[in-house]
């Protein structure tokens, strides 16, 4: 058997990062970014008006109140994306609306909701009551207050969000330079597997970890791509993955990789390019392959949906986030078992699944009623698998490390 940690390094070799693309911004989402984005301008551009109102000098309206107003002269409207060449004059006022540059001479904002017109109806605006006074600066967006030229608004490494994307769209991009996300093949094989509505026979199970591993390729930032089911036969599987190669950055298959020597994936994979069939010293997930498809890595998870699952957080998800451009490490935690974590030594890290309770401010690490490798209903139920290593295990109270499978988990008062 081999240490996790070799098996990783392993793995990772084969996934480099892919090579940075040119993507129009309706295409960046998820995708990290390879160079500092800097804003070459003032963001805003100019002051501008944060609400609809009048744009006046605050000194004459410093005495409003309801029962005294500040009578001023409307001399002009202006509107959002309008600009105008007139000064504002003493006891005058610009009728302004939200996001309209604000004029020269006035130096605040009255909002509409503290004046009314002076015959109390809004068809003659040829006045203004201002019935509140006004701060110098209030309610004006000054240029610059969000951004200053030359400000690294977005730094390398970084994974687009849609409020992200809207500041490149601010800064004037219409493309960035990304590491794309992956494109995640996944491939059923196995005469055993039935999709439902079919019913089942004896003997056979419900595809369960192709539609799991899709989520976990799109939770991890990637592209799933549906490879399909493809019935136990060499020559279909092998034309299967070929095709797989030629759409897809990495090919994810789960079953077909232990010992046994029937095994068609095992069959059809020796046929590729340096497979390496691997027994990893942790417990599930102990089997795996590694192999190269036409140029294009594959990653041969176990067939138990469980040791699937838990071989794709551990040896999968790094790979995929490296090829992504992301940090290789998820987020590891430390936490208290609430129970003693017992087991024997037997030459494997055990990966428990647990729930975290994040109540008094200590995460508390608490496993899952069932641990067998096939009893994937009571590992949905987890939050992180914990990490207990080879030996009698960890007291109760005692800190153990935990992967977190579901940040959420971490957020106190969570439904």
């Amino acid at each position: 058997m081999r240490p996790l940690s070799e098996v990783r390094d392993l793995v990772l070799a084969r996934c480099p990062r892919l090579a940075p693309r040119d993507l129009p911004l309706a295409h960046v989402r998820g995708c990290v970014v390879v160079d500092d984005v800097v804003a070459d301008a003032d963001l805003p551009g100019f002051a501008s008006s944060a609400m609809d109102g009048f744009a006046v000098r605050a000194a004459d309206v410093a005495s409003a109140t309801e029962d005294i107003p500040v009578v001023l002269d409307v001399v002009e409207t202006i509107m959002a994306g309008q600009t105008t060449a007139r000064t504002v004059g003493s006891r005058q006022a610009i009728r302004i609306m939200t996001g309209a540059p604000v004029p020269a001479g006035a130096d605040a904002i009255v909002p509409v909701e503290r004046s009314r017109f002076s015959d109390g109806s809004r068809d003659h605006d040829e006045t203004v009551a201002i019935l509140a006074p006004a701060e110098p600066g209030q309610h004006v967006r000054g240029a610059g207050d969000d951004v200053r030229a030359g400000t690294v608004v977005i730094p390398a490494g970084t994974v687009l969000t849609a409020p992200l994307i809207g500041v490149l769209a601010a800064v004037g991009r219409t493309s960035v330079e990304v590491v794309p996300r992956p494109r995640v093949g996944v491939i059923s094989t196995g005469d055993e597997l039935v999709e439902a509505p079919r019913a089942l026979a004896v003997g056979q199970i419900r595809d369960s970890n192709r539609p799991m591993l899709l989520a976990k390729a799109a939770e991890a930032g990637c592209v799933p791509v549906d490879l399909g089911w493809v019935r136990d036969d060499v020559d279909a599987v092998a034309a299967a993955l070929h095709a797989a190669a030629f759409r897809c950055d990495v090919i994810l298959t789960s079953g077909g990789v232990s010992m046994g020597e029937a095994d068609v994936v095992k069959l059809v994979l020796q046929r590729m390019t340096d497979p390496q069939w691997v027994q990893v010293a942790i417990r599930p997930a102990k089997p795996f392959a590694l192999a190269t498809v036409d140029g294009v890595p594959l990653l041969g998870l176990p067939g138990n949906p469980v040791s699937s699952l838990v071989s794709f957080e551990v040896i999968a998800r790094p790979a995929l986030r490296q090829m992504a451009g992301r940090p290789v490490e998820g987020l590891r935690v430390r936490a208290r078992a609430a129970v003693a974590l017992d087991r024997r030594p037997d030459g494997k890290d055990h990966l428990l699944r647990v729930t975290l309770d994040p109540a008094d401010g200590a995460l508390t690490a608490t496993p899952v009623a069932a641990q067998g490798s096939h009893q994937l209903w009571a590992t949905a139920q987890a939050d992180g698998l914990a990490l207990v290593p080879d030996g009698p295990g960890i007291p109760a109270g005692d800190e153990v490390e935990v992967l977190v499978l579901d940040p959420e988990a971490l957020v106190p008062g969570r439904p």
